[in-house]
């Protein structure tokens, strides 16, 4: 007689074949279950084992600090992971503050902005944009005191000449706005990345111009894509294509947050932070469905959005050289209903 059954085992080993041997005692259930339990526990120790060894110094844990108010039965399918109803109306008014920001720009923008639209230069048009979104407006009645200063340091010509370090402006004294992407220990290194940038394409305009069959969405898409330079995270280029966009510098509209993407950017990105906790997931493209259905329901350009949820998800509203006081009546009233307030 084989000693082998036949799925390959010792006969009196196969807890099948085993009870077809005549005097062999059939193995007991309880046994079986225990020898089963035993590998299952060892292995799932061992696994246990390895996940410490080899995550542990990989291990984050992030929180973005903001206070939550408490669950007071607020629900709404649009933001599952909202259950406050007064958030929920910060986040309606928001809303409403990002579209008239929007609308300032392209109809009256003030102080610097309105400068910007009066330059007989695209190119010293397009810098001072640049230095706009980079640096950021300060909160307060002098919005742009630190973009102007750094606009005077830079000379008085179109655009400095990245070559020269003497023509960048000394960042080291430059009061910066809430939304800044300077990061001090960089110095001017991302200012001569952006002028290099703009130089490989033969001036600022014709990077910002690109293709002249591209369509404004086209265009946002792939200058954001271009413009991911050393220390210029994603907010200061969403500020910039928006600024530009909105200013009537160049066509472009965008279709998408273009969410931060990665462990690292993401946890730098407050508009990517909010947006995970009101849609209560972190995959960037679910993220980006659900803002735009959010977008859709309120009546509103998806490129609100950006503004909105950065200001939300913070204690105080940057409002970037716009009346703090700024709203849009009818789009307020969209968002209260789209969150079902």
């Amino acid at each position: 007689m084989s000693r082998f059954c036949r799925h390959s085992r010792f006969i009196e080993r196969c807890p099948i074949c085993r009870d077809t041997v005549p005097g062999l005692a059939p193995a007991s259930k309880s046994s079986s279950l225990s020898a089963g339990s035993r590998r299952a526990s060892s292995s799932s120790s061992a696994a246990a084992r390895r996940r410490a060894q080899g995550g542990r110094r990989n291990l984050r844990v992030y929180s973005d600090g903001t206070p939550r108010g408490e669950d007071d039965g607020y629900s709404c399918a649009l933001v599952p992971g909202l259950h406050n109803s007064q958030e929920a109306q910060r986040l309606a008014e928001e809303i409403a503050y990002s579209c008239a920001r929007l609308a300032i720009l392209e109809d009256s923008p003030p102080g610097l902005y309105a400068e910007v639209r009066q330059q007989g230069s695209w190119e010293r048009a397009t810098w001072m944009c640049f230095l706009i979104a980079y640096l950021s407006p300060l909160q307060g009645d002098t919005p742009f005191l630190g973009i102007r200063k750094a606009l005077r340091a830079s000379g008085g010509g179109d655009v400095p000449d990245w070559r020269d370090e003497a023509q960048l402006p000394d960042l080291q004294d430059i009061p910066l706005g809430p939304r800044t992407s300077h990061d001090p220990a960089r110095g001017t290194d991302t200012l001569s990345a952006y002028l290099q940038w703009a130089e490989r394409a033969g001036s600022q305009v014709g990077a910002f111009s690109g293709d002249a069959t591209w369509s404004e969405e086209r265009r946002f898409e792939r200058l954001f894509e271009r413009l991911a330079l050393p220390g210029l995270g994603r907010m200061g280029r969403y500020d910039m294509l928006v600024t530009v966009g909105r200013l009537g510098l160049y066509e472009m509209r965008a279709d998408s947050l273009h969410f931060a993407g990665g462990t690292t950017q993401a946890t730098d990105d407050l508009a990517t932070l909010t947006a995970k906790r009101l849609f209560g997931i972190g995959d960037p493209l679910v993220l980006e469905r659900r803002a735009q259905a959010l977008a859709k329901a309120s009546g509103v350009p998806l490129e609100a959005l950006d503004l909105a949820f950065a200001n939300w998800g913070v204690a105080e509203r940057a409002n970037l050289g716009m009346p703090a006081d700024a709203s849009d009546a009818a789009v307020l009233e969209r968002a209260q209903d789209a969150l079902e307030l």
